[in-house]
């Protein structure tokens, strides 16, 4: 929300039907871009992009390509896959946000973009944690928690928490201190 008007929404997906959809769901609330290619996606990118509904199987340029060329460009945003495509743990090394299986419905759409709305607002090491909190979430619930990749996210999720708690401690023991002076 860079420019404090509604937040812009980059929509993604080779469907332009789908894509007309979701953009009568979301306009009333957001500045929505749309794209039917990746391509096109990373013609329109910018940095008024605040979050990015990608969908993962498309022609030409998949979605994890559109994802890497976002974060290549230094495009800031909050990043889901959108997708038809159930989850493998060839999603660990993908740097999204949130995973959503479609089809959903308008309050399923509009609760993913503020969530990842909220998040935007969360410092790096917090957007980290609940980024791997969500790929963990969606790998259980596809069933891939016996996979080498999955157990790598759990471990580095669980660095993660541990640098999280130590940041609060060490916050918690300063603020204490800052009460008796």
């Amino acid at each position: 929300m860079s420019d404090g008007g509604p937040a812009t929404v980059l929509l993604v997906d080779d469907e332009e039907p789908l894509v007309r959809l979701y953009e009568n769901y979301l306009e009333e609330r957001y500045r929505v871009v749309t794209a039917t290619s990746g391509e096109a996606a990373l013609s329109v990118a910018d940095e008024s992009v605040d979050v990015a509904l990608l969908d993962r199987r498309m022609p030409g340029m998949h979605g994890r390509e559109v994802l890497r060329g976002l974060r290549e460009a230094g495009v800031d945003c909050r990043v889901a896959m959108l997708t038809a495509v159930e989850p493998t743990a060839a999603i660990v090394d993908m740097p999204f946000d949130d995973y959503c299986i479609k089809p959903v419905d308008q309050a399923e759409l509009e609760a993913l973009v503020e969530l990842l709305l909220e998040r935007a607002t969360y410092d790096e090491q917090s957007q980290r944690f609940f980024a791997l909190a969500s790929k963990k979430a969606t790998l259980e619930v596809a069933g891939e928690r016996s996979t080498p990749e999955y157990e790598e996210l759990c471990a580095e999720l669980a660095e993660v928490r541990r640098e999280i708690d130590a940041t609060l401690d060490a916050v918690g023991a300063e603020a204490a201190f800052t009460d008796l002076a």
